[in-house]
């Protein structure tokens, strides 16, 4: 691990406030003050030189590549920002980050996922894939995909390191027993992700998947954080970061088991934003009423909710919470 340029290692954990209740005198009817939404902070670590993992936007002569880890919600959240850390090609300019986009996955289940494809329990194995157990589902949630050429998200970046060496890549032979590529050094970067449109997710496990495309041709290398993790963690079981191009899609792979065939992977990357727990159940028709109502008894207001979430005005979080509340398949 580069220690000059090391960022702050925490543990990957989900850490909230304490919400305080104000309850009226044992003679008067209880009444609860406006309560803020909890603070949510998902962080998997400091970057690593373990491994650098391919994962870009599609581009002319160049197949998208997905890199995906696993992160826990233990309440409704409203996921407000996120950072990732990679590396591009020494002497890239900044600039050449052309497009940023997120996408989140269900664990893969018969739910989310055509089962019938795999050889079926246990290990649900395919042609091209030993398990498809703990891995990503065959298809994003599309309602949580947001780019910046889409306006949905914006992104501040800047160079933590201009030469960092990993031991490890996965770029293109990405395949049961295709090894790594090779080590690789490059700029260090961080990218810091405010969603302009906010992401609601129920409670649940769930992957995150960050793409970069950058405009000079280069590629982004999506860097590894710490495994085991520092300090213990919240999340049981730690699933491990999976990878897929257009060509294995929908299967996925994992990264140390399947394709490096040593070890297993964490990636690094954080997530912030803020717990919603009394809003409604998805699929129930009382949902958006009572989500609505909720939000505005913990914030003070509606307004305040959606200022306080990061929505542009009342109606896009109004939106953002009609879509959450729609029927699920899981």
């Amino acid at each position: 691990m580069n220690t000059l340029n090391r960022m702050r290692t925490t543990s990957k954990a989900v850490m909230s406030t304490v919400r305080v209740v104000v309850a009226a005198s044992a003679i008067a009817a209880c009444i609860a003050t406006p309560s803020w939404a909890d603070t949510f902070i998902f962080e998997t670590g400091s970057p690593t030189t373990q491994l650098a993992s391919l994962s870009r936007r599609p581009s002319p002569g160049k197949a998208e590549t997905e890199t995906a880890d696993d992160f826990p919600l233990q309440e409704t959240t409203v996921i407000t920002g996120a950072k990732i850390f990679g590396l591009i090609p020494a002497g890239t300019s900044l600039d050449n980050i052309r497009d940023v986009e997120v996408e989140v996955y269900q664990i893969f289940s018969d739910k989310n996922s055509d089962v019938s494809r795999t050889s079926g329990p246990p290990t649900f194995t395919t042609p091209n894939a030993p398990t498809r157990v703990n891995s990503p589902a065959d298809v994003e949630i599309d309602t949580a995909t947001r780019a910046k050429t889409e306006g949905t998200l914006a992104i501040s970046t800047r160079v933590l390191n201009s030469s960092f060496r990993v031991d490890a890549t996965v770029l293109n032979g990405i395949s049961v027993g295709g090894g790594s590529a090779g080590e690789f050094t490059g700029e260090e970067v961080e990218i810091t992700i405010t969603f302009t449109s906010p992401i609601v997710l129920p409670s649940g496990q769930y992957f995150f998947r960050p793409e970069v495309l950058l405009s000079n041709g280069g590629d982004f290398r999506y860097l590894s954080g710490p495994r085991p993790i520092p300090g213990g963690s919240a999340l049981s079981p730690d699933r491990q970061a999976w990878i897929r191009n257009s060509t294995l899609a929908p299967d996925w792979l994992r990264i140390g088991t399947d394709i490096i065939g040593v070890g297993a992977f964490n990636m690094a990357f954080s997530l912030n934003g803020e717990t919603v727990p009394d809003v409604g159940t998805p699929g129930r028709t009382n949902c958006h009423g009572r989500s609505l109502s909720a939000l505005a008894h913990q914030f003070g207001g509606i307004e305040q909710a959606a200022s306080g979430l990061g929505f542009s005005n009342v109606q896009a979080l109004q939106t953002a919470f009609a879509v959450f509340c729609e029927p699920t398949t899981e």
